[in-house]
Parts: structure tokens; sequence; C-alpha cells
């Protein structure tokens, strides 16, 4: 077991500890021909991490056929210049960069960042079009949509992505997701299970936008959520109901290792096998594919944040085993054909 200075801080991001990892041998790929795109990773070079192309070609390598990824905003090379609204466009030039050395062909098949989903301040309103137009320049026809997060919870221990309430239902957000919207742009949207009914109003009231929920909804397990495994499934289901009546919503399956905290990756002598991270994750992806079906449904990595937990060759077989029960028309929409249709890959 490993040695930690204190309990297990879900919701935070801490580089991963290769040599805990390690301690699980590698699993052979299931259904290694099985078509993959990889709905959501990110690239970044931090004080205490660096994964960039290196590391996530290292990742790669492990026996599953990933056709092509989406790279999603995390912060990573914002301009320090210029002005504050239009900084962000660094980090869709810096990804647009790594992508056109993956299309070289040098670096193997996959199509790394074949979509780019960057940030802009929607609350900007009508302003953020120029935030837009920056965006979809820099990302050389790779740039998809917009991640602007609204996960708040009033506990401070669970690790905003916003620092206050209410995000959705502003004016001055809701007039900027209208020209995202317009100039033909999805919205990745990322709350916690507690919003679910702030996300529905948000969606109902803009029926012409593409939203692309995050990490099956955002299900709480830790803080005050700890021990109240029932009452959080019974209250995430029926906001993910809700939200499954809208044929504008699609659900990205995965992305709760911080977050749902099913198992305390600090502390595990070593990572979960690929079947044990399945039945961790069951009941709440096995209910995002009953509520919205394959075809509004798509896998994630979320690497390398899940890293913190498990392999990427060994949540690529976890998916392998959720879908197991589904038919192969099913299977290329969850792994391949959804992401491929609202990303326009």
């Amino acid at each position: 077991m490993r040695t930690i200075p204190q309990p297990t801080r879900y919701g935070r991001i801490f580089p991963p500890d290769a040599a805990w990892l390690a301690r699980r041998p590698a699993e052979p790929a299931l259904e290694p021909d099985l078509p993959i795109v990889d709905a959501h990773h990110h690239l970044w070079h931090r004080p205490d991490q660096r994964y960039l192309l290196p590391e996530f070609l290292a990742d790669l390598d492990c026996g599953h056929r990933i056709e092509a990824t989406v790279f999603i905003q995390c912060h990573a090379m914002y301009r320090v210049a210029g002005p504050e609204a239009m900084r962000p466009v660094g980090e869709t030039e810096f990804v647009a960069g790594i992508a056109a050395m993956s299309d070289s062909g040098g670096y193997g098949p996959t199509r790394i960042a074949a979509g780019i989903v960057g940030f802009a301040d929607l609350t900007l309103g009508e302003a953020v079009e120029p935030v837009l137009e920056a965006h979809i320049r820099a990302g050389g026809g790779r740039f998809r949509g917009v991640r602007h997060s609204a996960a708040w919870d009033a506990e401070p221990v669970i690790g905003n992505g916003h620092p206050a309430p209410g995000l959705l239902a502003r004016d001055d957000f809701r007039a900027g997701l209208r020209r995202l919207t317009a100039v033909g742009l999805a919205f990745d949207l990322w709350v916690f299970h507690t919003q679910l009914a702030e996300a529905l109003d948000l969606v109902r009231s803009c029926p012409d936008t593409t939203f692309i929920l995050g990490h099956c909804g955002g299900p709480l397990g830790y803080g005050p959520y700890a021990g109240q495994r029932d009452a959080v499934f019974a209250q995430w289901r029926a906001g993910m109901a809700a939200l499954a009546a809208c044929p504008n919503v699609v659900v990205k399956l995965g992305g709760m290792m911080m977050r749902l905290a099913a198992y305390d990756y600090g502390t595990l002598a070593m990572p979960p096998s690929s079947a044990e991270l399945a039945e961790h994750w069951k009941p709440y992806i096995h209910t995002c594919i009953e509520l919205f079906g394959a075809g509004r449904c798509l896998f994630e990595s979320n690497f390398p944040v899940e890293k913190m937990g498990i392999g990427y060759g060994e949540i690529w077989n976890a998916f392998k085993r959720l879908a197991a029960g589904a038919s192969m028309d099913e299977k290329q929409a969850l792994f391949a054909g959804t992401a491929a249709r609202v990303y326009r890959l």
C-alpha cells in the first residue's frame, strides 16, 4: 500500500504514480479490432506533470484501435499577453500544432486531436463571437466547440469548476451560447449531479444547441455525499432521465475517477482490474445507455486525469466489458460513431 500524507483529496488532479500503476500487469486488449474515438482527453505541461504527445502516444500503445481523439480544454498554454478574452486561443494554437504533427503520419495511425474543444467566456454575450472566430482560425479546421464549466457545489471540499453558482441561468451566458450555436459549434456541458435541473432548463431554452454532457452527468460520492450512494443515484437518475427526453443532448460515458470516488485510488495496494472498475461504474454507465441509447452515448478516457486510478488500456477494457451485451451496431456507436457525428470528425 502506498504511503500518502493525507486522505485522498477527491476532486483534485494529481500526477499519476507510475510505479503504482505498474503493480498490476497490463491486460491484453479486449476486442482489439473495434474502432475507438476517444471523445475526451487532455494535453498539458504543468509544474508537476507533463502530458504531451510522447506521453499520450505511450498510453495509446496498449493494443486498442484508437482511430481518433478529441481534445477538451484544460487551461493549457493560454497566452500571457493580449486581451484577456483572447488568451484561451493559445490553447487551441498549441493543440492544433500537436494535431498537425499527428496528421503527418510520423506518430502512428491515431488522428490525435482530430477535434478540439476550447474555452471561451460565454458571459461576454454577443462580444464572444470574435473569440470563437479566432478559435476556429487557430484550429486549422479542427475546432468543434467550447467547454465553459458550470460545475459548482457549496462545499469547498468538492473542488469547483466554476467560482460561483448560477452560471447557466445568466442572460449574458445564454447570449454567448446563442452566438456559439450560430457559428456552428457544440457546447460541452460540465455540471455536478446536483445541478442537472439547471442544465435541463438551459437545454430546453436552447433547442438548437448540441449539448455534450460530460462525465456521466457528474455524480458526486465524497465530501457531504460520502455514504449517500442510494440518494445520490436516485437524484442523478431523475435528472438524467429528464435530460434524455431532450434530443439535443448526448452524454459522455466515463470521467468519474475524481468525482464519484467509487474506490480510494489513493490507498489501494494496486490499481483495480478492468473488471473491478466496470463493476464500480456499471450502475451509472448502464443507466446512461438505457436512457439515452447507444446513438447518444460516447465513451471517453478522460486521460490523464483517470490515470490517477487506472491504466489507459484497462479503462478501455472496462468500457468494453460494460458494453459486452450490446449489438455490434451499438458498440460502433458507443465507441466511435456517436463521437464522430457530434464532433464532426
